[in-house]
């Protein structure tokens, strides 16, 4: 009779450099890389409950979104793809009005990405999560075969409080104030300078960063603030011509009241670029009522948002369209991009 442990398969070992195939496998292999980092990592009571999802506490009403992350690198100065799937979806509840509280997130793996890269990636997600004053409370892992996958996606769902009223482009009248909190076009050229391996005479560093604390501010001041939007995929122009669509109304804007980085300027002008529809990650634009645009743009910059600024207004109902004036005097419609400026970086 053959040796019954022979036959047996061998137990695999607990440590490996690189995600395998195993590691999504359902046994012994992804429960250690469940157990050893991502439950140690994101370490909260509903999470160590170990149970098929998470059961929470909340009150009032919800804000809920969902998102999925892919970036290439997946390092890049200032962030990775980790602070970029935390804060991306906390910001998303943030331009809810509401303040985020949890996270669920699920990470697809593709065979052979090194372990210690993971490690790091699931290190800056909690600490963002920190930052962000939230808790990861459910998640999942799959891993795909070599060559099926970009290193890692990620995908994250959000939860939080509304705070105050409800707030969207339907509210917003016509006067109404449009402020961006800070310089645009950040992100999307610290990405794409790494990706390219450009060098440029200064650092560029992403924005990415959570901004829930900078709209609690506006909206527990008694800011009556209409609506709100992260300039991500598309950057500020994308953003104002969605807005601009969904209040069924004109905005105007000045390029000289923009904040714009003098080094992304320079880099969008050496790749022939245009910084209004380059991605952040740490901004958010805001369309408050024409009594409170100044007192917004205070508080603002009275929570850490030194470069935010009023950029134009919105104008009475009509054609929906977005309305530059130009730094030299003349006019142009911003229009949303018809394919991809650049390479996707979010």
């Amino acid at each position: 009779m053959s040796d019954p442990i022979a036959l047996s398969c061998p137990v695999p070992a607990r440590r490996y450099e690189r995600i395998v195939l195993a590691h999504g496998g359902g046994g012994r292999l992804m429960r250690a890389l469940i157990d050893e980092l991502f439950a140690r990592a994101f370490a909260s009571p509903a999470l160590c409950v170990d149970h098929d999802g998470a059961i929470v506490e909340l009150q009032g009403r919800v804000a809920v979104t969902t998102d999925a992350f892919t970036v290439r690198p997946l390092f890049f100065p200032g962030g990775d793809i980790g602070t970029l799937a935390v804060c991306g979806t906390v910001n998303d509840l943030a331009m809810c009005g509401a303040r985020p509280r949890h996270l669920a997130a699920a990470f697809v793996l593709e065979e052979g990405l090194p372990v210690a890269t993971l490690e790091r990636i699931v290190a800056s997600m909690a600490q963002a999560a920190r930052e962000a004053g939230v808790t990861i409370v459910t998640g999942d892992t799959k891993v795909v075969e070599r060559g099926k996958g970009d290193g890692v996606y990620i995908t994250t769902t959000g939860l939080g409080t509304v705070i105050g009223p409800p707030i969207g482009p339907a509210r917003i009248d016509a006067g109404d104030v449009i402020l961006v909190s800070g310089p645009v076009g950040d992100h999307g050229i610290a990405v794409l300078s790494v990706r390219e391996g450009l060098e440029f005479t200064t650092t560029l560093r992403s924005d990415v960063a959570p901004v829930a604390a900078q709209v609690a501010a506006l909206l527990e001041r008694g800011v009556d603030v209409r609506c709100l939007r992260d300039p991500t995929r598309g950057g500020l122009a994308s953003a104002l011509c969605e807005l601009a669509s969904g209040a069924g109304r004109a905005f105007v804007v000045r390029e000289d009241a923009i904040p714009v980085r003098d080094e992304v300027a320079d880099a969008c002008e050496l790749l022939g670029l245009d910084p209004l529809y380059v991605a952040c990650e740490g901004r958010f634009v805001a369309v408050v009522a024409r009594a409170d645009g100044e007192r917004a743009l205070a508080v603002l910059r009275e929570v850490g948002c030194g470069g935010a600024a009023i950029i134009g207004a919105a104008l009475e109902a009509g054609a929906s369209r977005v309305i530059l004036e130009s730094s030299v005097g003349g006019e142009r419609v911003l229009d949303m991009l018809s394919g991809e400026q650049l390479p996707r970086i979010c």
